[in-house]
């Protein structure tokens, strides 16, 4: 049975977007992290925000580790009620129930990444599909942020491991309190 793990960055304050004022890609501890967790990754499952946000991004990055050549050849998933298939960048909508088709994804790859804290995450959390979250907080506050952190009901989660970097980010991974 595969994983699933979800992944964001985030300021103090909550914001997710705006990353052009806060967030350092040229941060050591940072590309170690994402490096861990891509290079780790069979698959990519995405909402449609990060999905659109992602397809205009990725296709025309190239760097000398080969993340972006690895990142663009993953397998993607698509969860959406808006959009219409067939889906561009190695993507797949998810038609139907995204719970069960996610159970199915989990049945055929070892290890997939969600990135993002939207509706999809909240829906995997509540359905119980979520093994990890690593959260990046970066030491910044934007100000006007607009909260995505959303579930139907409280969830608790235990910690399972923590990690400052020299820029002050913190790399928290959680895995859900009933597990």
């Amino acid at each position: 049975m595969g994983t699933v793990t979800i992944s964001f960055e985030m300021t103090l304050d909550g914001a997710f977007d705006q990353m052009e004022q806060w967030f350092d890609d040229n941060d050591p501890d940072l590309v170690r992290h994402s490096d861990e967790l891509v290079f780790g990754a069979d698959a990519v499952l995405l909402g449609r925000e990060s999905y659109e946000f992602f397809r205009e991004y990725w296709p025309k990055q190239t760097d000398e580790r080969g993340f972006a050549a690895h990142y663009n050849a993953l397998p993607k998933f698509v969860a959406s009620t808006t959009l219409t298939g067939p889906l561009d960048w190695n993507c797949t909508l998810i038609e139907g129930d995204v719970v069960e088709a996610v159970r199915g994804l989990r049945e055929r790859y070892g290890s997939i990444i969600s990135h993002g804290y939207g509706q999809l995450a909240a829906t995997l959390v509540d359905a119980g599909l979520v093994d990890e979250v690593h959260a990046g907080i970066h030491p910044f506050i934007v100000g006007n942020a607009e909260g995505r952190l959303r579930s139907p009901h409280p969830v608790g989660f235990r910690l399972l491991d923590v990690e400052g970097s020299e820029s002050g980010t913190i790399f928290a991974r959680y895995a859900p309190a009933q597990r």
